[in-house]
């Protein structure tokens, strides 16, 4: 059975005396910043020089600094940016002025898991990963509610290595929802198969199939928008919060029937083979290198691929299907 930790297991008198500094100040980094200010702790935000959020950040009432300026000063550094520039950025500006018994913390197990970042034996290294996009952080935090977290240690130099990690999800609000404990290796892996196979992969793949299916056998494409992207919401809704066999019972008889006999014959014996090939890929390593070889080249085939599917008839129907209407459409900025 996974541990599970709450707010009566947390003590943020862990955090107390220690500056933390939080690198970069996106989705996640607003909300962990925000969060830990509004909990009490010392918090500044490190980004690099002529940062477009370095404005944003101070018009919260945040501290800003250069990332090699956050770390002299920093006892706990938690690193918020995207996984492909970690590595150089750590190398850079953390690296060098990290001191015993620092605590260096990710929300994502990449870069130390597949050995991009290589902490110092002296210091703690922990993660603190949200279950939710930063904006539901801060929004369910302001709530006096919490996203789930997870945590997990791979360094413990101190002893309290765990200690502060339960501190840290305390103070952006996990706690109050539940807090489950992890390893970095785990975390890392089964985050990167959901995103691959199901989440973003599977799913965009599954609704473009289908829109392209219907539109080729010569129906409307915004009727097969509708039917194949647009509702899927509906039903992800249903199943968040009240599993498979709530969302059967909140549909029709007709459609609970149609998924009991045609989604075996679409996820067959075959797709679980190749996502057990994916999974493989994912814990020899072989991923991870390919999207580092593609940071490194210029991510060449990545735009590629991003310019093309940005492109695509689905794209621009569903572009004017959502501008017509009135409700359920707004997000944060794209």
């Amino acid at each position: 059975m996974a541990q599970m930790f709450y707010e009566q297991d947390c003590n943020l008198d862990y955090l107390k005396g220690k500056k933390i500094a939080i690198v970069g100040y996106g989705s996640q980094g607003h909300a962990h910043a925000l969060n830990l200010k509004d909990s009490g702790c010392d918090v500044v935000v490190a980004l690099y020089e002529g940062s477009k959020s370095w404005k944003k950040a101070e018009d919260a009432g945040l501290t800003v600094m250069t990332t090699a300026e956050a770390a002299k000063v920093a006892d706990l550094i938690m690193i918020l940016i995207n996984d492909e520039k970690q590595q150089k950025m750590y190398e850079n500006d953390i690296a060098p002025y990290l001191r015993p018994g620092m605590i260096l913390a990710f929300a994502h197990g990449f870069n130390i898991h597949f050995g991009c970042i290589k902490p110092p034996a002296d210091v703690d290294v922990i993660m603190v990963a949200p279950k939710g996009p930063g904006h539901t952080v801060r929004s369910q935090y302001l709530e006096g509610k919490g996203v789930p977290d997870l945590i997990a240690v791979y360094q413990d130099a101190s002893g309290k290595a765990q200690d502060y990690a339960l501190a840290y999800a305390a103070g952006i609000g996990g706690a109050r929802a539940g807090i489950l404990k992890t390893t970095f290796r785990e975390e890392t892996e089964t985050d990167l198969f959901g995103e691959q196979c199901v989440l973003c992969g599977g799913v965009t793949a599954l609704m473009k199939a289908g829109f392209d299916t219907l539109v080729e056998a010569g129906y409307q494409p915004e009727n097969a928008y509708f039917e194949c992207i647009h509702e899927m919401k509906l039903i992800v809704d249903l199943i968040f919060a009240h599993g498979f066999a709530g969302m059967r019972y909140s549909i029709s008889n007709t459609a609970e029937y149609g998924d009991y006999e045609v989604g075996k014959r679409l996820i067959t014996d075959e797709t679980k083979k190749e996502m057990k090939k994916v999974l493989s890929e994912i814990q020899d390593g072989t991923f991870a290198r390919n999207w580092l070889l593609e940071n490194q080249a210029g991510c060449p085939h990545f735009l590629a691929k991003r310019r093309i599917e940005a492109g695509s008839q689905l794209e621009q129907v569903g572009k004017d299907l959502r501008s017509k209407m009135s409700w359920g459409t707004k997000t944060e900025a794209l």
